[in-house]
């Protein structure tokens, strides 16, 4: 069963280490900009934004928001669709997650 609940962890920060997408679960949009603002701190981690999974909206780190802003209107809908793929991904990947604790070993039959 779901342990994680994705109501409590709105707002997704995406970063980027070891050329992997990563993110770390926000309440508020605040908090979000608290932790996007840290990141921005870390030499080994790379800021991406903060995505709303209520509104599915994505908000990008502002270096990137200047590059995106720059981008021809298609190209924008490209990356909009991808980063928010990414973030979706790694929510669902992160809800389904379950402690090592909580798997059983299988049957003999299985």
């Amino acid at each position: 069963m779901n342990l994680i609940s994705t109501d409590m962890n709105r707002f997704s920060v995406l970063y980027m280490f070891k050329g992997q997408y990563h993110h770390i679960g926000a309440t508020t949009h605040q908090e979000a900009l608290s932790m996007l603002n840290n990141l921005s701190t870390n030499t080994k981690r790379v800021p991406v934004g903060i995505y709303d999974a209520k509104t599915e909206l994505f908000e990008w780190e502002p270096s990137r928001q200047q590059n995106y802003n720059q981008a021809d209107f298609e190209e924008q809908g490209k990356l909009a669709t991808q980063i928010i793929t990414i973030a979706q991904s790694l929510r669902r990947r992160d809800a389904t997650w379950q402690p090592a604790s909580t798997f059983r070993r299988p049957s003999f039959f299985a």
